[in-house]
């Protein structure tokens, strides 16, 4: 009431749609930080680091308007409560992220797995995915093997992933299966493979070196029967030997690499490049099939477009997936002002078009899904560039598609 009364026509018209859910105003996490540092008057970090460890925006708001620095300075980690997770910024090469590095890092294995947070108190033994929805009950083989660790108190990060009997990657909705996001096709063992430790046996280590963390997690993982357990990598290694290791993660069926500054401390959200992942970019030229009309700033504007790879038979093209990423409003501007003289049909929110317009697309890889009549779909694709020299008979085919499966 207090809010409403002092805010303008507009304000409370704002304040309205934005607590009732119409409102898509886009304001994204880090942004959401920014603004509580800007409205308590108190140094961003102080407001991130809260915010990692106690994994609440809406808490360490709170904590920064009523008690400021000194209150958000006196938020720990805790040991059964998830810190949100560091991440890795995407590196454009290998050559690229050594250089902007340094020789003090060391080289992991990016596995195509769920992100897991797992905490151990005696033991208990709880875990936590990369959102921090907990999925302890779901796990049961997880929760044995950290209980089985030399420790008292452990909050270990890491992944976790489907392997199949020669040790390589199941595909990616197998593991997700046992998330409860995917349909499971049949239970399957989920190996965890970790890369850093934030806590031990009362020592709270986030503030701490990556290297110190390595160390402590290589003291932790010592052991042979538990040695499996640690991310392969190298520390420090030659540029030779960090291209040995990209090669041996791909030879191994894995996404690639991630480089991590040795120096640096754990920190969540992507602003740093402490971390930096580099994958192989695989790209296709694809047939456009149809668009959506955008919403919130992409309102008026065609926008998620629908992708459709050529059929090796001859037939129509086969649809394959859908992105809105990597569009500039100069491409939007020129998909709604294009589009309709390629239209067919229209159906509430999307124009359906001639195929006939080829765009190439980056992508991470593709996926089976039940959801597309080629029984695959891509991963995390992305418009790089309209191909007007390509015609729909020259787009890549149904099977190049497939050829991208991890498994």
């Amino acid at each position: 009431t207090e809010l409403y009364g002092a805010a303008t026509t507009e304000e409370q018209r704002f304040l309205h749609r934005l607590l009732t859910g119409e409102l898509r105003q886009g304001a994204l996490e880090g942004l959401m930080v920014d603004a509580v540092a800007a409205a308590s008057g108190v140094a961003a970090p102080a407001v991130r680091r809260a915010f990692m460890l106690s994994g609440r925006l809406p808490e360490t708001a709170a904590t920064a308007l009523t008690g400021g620095q000194d209150a958000l300075a006196a938020v720990g980690l805790e040991v059964g409560r998830p810190v949100r997770p560091m991440l890795a910024a995407p590196g454009d090469s290998l050559d690229a992220a050594l250089a902007a590095l340094g020789t003090d890092v060391t080289v992991e294995h990016k596995l195509d797995g769920a992100r897991i947070q797992v905490h151990r108190r005696g033991d208990e033994v709880r875990v936590w995915t990369r959102t921090l929805r907990e999925i302890t009950d779901g796990v049961p083989e997880l929760v044995e093997l950290v209980r089985g660790l030399p420790c008292d108190t452990a909050v270990l990060d890491g992944e976790t992933l489907a392997l199949d009997d020669d040790g390589r990657p199941r595909p990616f909705q197998d593991t997700m299966s046992r998330f409860g996001t995917e349909e499971s096709g049949g239970e399957v063992m989920l190996s965890p493979f970790f890369f850093d430790l934030l806590h031990l046996d009362g020592r709270d280590l986030v503030d701490d070196p990556t290297e110190t963390r390595l160390d402590a997690l290589a003291g932790l993982l010592a052991a042979d029967t538990h040695a499996a357990l640690r991310m392969p990598g190298a520390r420090r290694p030659s540029p030779e030997q960090a291209a040995e290791v990209l090669e041996e993660a791909l030879s191994a069926g894995h996404e690639g690499v991630v480089v991590k500054d040795l120096a640096a401390p754990y920190a969540a959200g992507r602003r740093g490049r402490a971390w930096q992942k580099v994958k192989p970019v695989h790209t296709l030229d694809l047939v456009v099939l149809g668009a959506e009309w955008g919403y919130g700033r992409r309102t008026g504007s065609l926008s998620n477009i629908h992708l459709g790879a050529r059929d090796p038979d001859g037939g129509e093209p086969v649809m394959v997936g859908k992105t809105f990423k990597g569009m500039t409003d100069e491409l939007l501007a020129w998909q709604t002002a294009t589009f309709p003289e390629y239209e067919t049909a229209r159906e509430p929110g999307v124009v359906h078009l001639r195929p006939e317009l080829v765009v190439e697309i980056a992508l991470d890889g593709a996926q089976r899904s039940t959801r597309y009549p080629g029984g695959v779909a891509l991963r995390f694709a992305r418009v790089l560039r309209y191909r007007p020299d390509k015609t729909p008979a020259e787009a890549d085919s149904l099977d190049a598609v497939r050829a991208l499966l991890s498994g």
